[in-house]
């Protein structure tokens, strides 16, 4: 995928009646159906049961099983309640009547109410003073691990640019943080604010299982971890615009018993909160 448009063409899925979708995959450079994918998809699916009033406000989901890149993945939506503001689905995920993946999600009419929001990290580096991940290939591609350098050669129609940048053969413990600015690639305009919580959703799963590596830096990285996302949690507060680079900010509280748990916060460039995410995922030392 090489831009926003081919992205729609994958989280937009196909009515197949009875409450019933279906999506296809592509690979972003991993063995396995990429999670931010099948995490759009099914609120792909949820929203397209909902009254249009209504716009999600939170998310709740389940990798059970991996995905095979070379499977349709049927998506099915059961309305749990319309109630007189909020509207509540659950969707379910199968490939060869296997269930992968499950989803609870919540739709809320607007409203008027009070507001506060956490602030956006002060003096942080802008984008225009760092590297994307492109810049990172063709600036140091002869000195990567091989994994990483395939990692990075995969076409995206997003820009993801990293404000810490972490030597990979640099052995040494690293506060649990990961802040990355992100973009998309071509047109993003008049796009709906359901549509782009789907693109917002599919782009949370990337990095934040990063801020569970860094403590352990001396001795793990991602040749050696086995990692795969559990569960993963948003909750969406404003509408926003694609139209600028916007702000991952992560921090990973605590890795323990082969698990990892981040949280973050995504902002617009001029300090917008838009989103919040929570993920735990596997981080299994691989024996050798």
């Amino acid at each position: 995928m090489k831009n926003t448009e081919e992205l729609l063409q994958i989280l937009i899925l196909d009515d197949i009646g009875n409450g019933n979708f279906n999506g296809v995959s592509k690979d972003i450079g991993s063995p396995n159906v990429f999670g931010g994918q099948v995490l759009a998809q099914a609120l792909n699916a949820a929203y397209r049961t909902v009254p249009k009033e209504r716009i999600l406000h939170s998310l709740h989901a389940y990798f059970l099983e991996a995905g095979n890149l070379e499977l349709p993945i049927t998506y099915n939506v059961q309305t749990i309640r319309d109630g007189g503001s909020f509207s509540t689905r659950r969707v379910t995920a199968h490939q060869n009547e296997k269930t992968i993946f499950i989803l609870a999600c919540s739709f809320h009419k607007i409203e008027e109410g009070y507001e506060h929001q956490m602030p956006i990290k002060k003096e942080i580096k802008q984008p225009e003073d760092l590297l994307s991940w492109t810049g990172m290939l063709e600036q140091f591609g002869n000195f990567l691990p091989q994994k990483m350098k395939d990692f990075l050669s995969i076409e995206r129609p997003i820009d993801f640019k990293p404000v810490q940048i972490v030597n990979p053969f640099d052995k040494k413990d690293l506060p649990p943080v990961v802040d990355v600015w992100f973009k998309l690639k071509g047109e993003v305009a008049n796009l709906d604010l359901p549509v782009k919580q789907q693109i917002l959703t599919y782009i949370s799963d990337y990095n934040i299982l990063t801020a569970c590596l860094y403590p352990n830096a001396s001795k793990a990285h991602f040749g050696n971890t086995q990692m795969a996302s559990l569960d993963h949690s948003m909750w969406f507060y404003r509408d926003f615009d694609f139209d600028d680079w916007m702000l991952f900010s992560v921090e990973s509280p605590n890795t323990y018993g082969a698990r990892g748990f981040a949280c973050g916060n995504i902002y617009t460039r001029d300090g917008k909160l838009v989103a919040s995410v929570a993920q735990e995922g596997l981080m299994r030392p691989m024996k050798k």
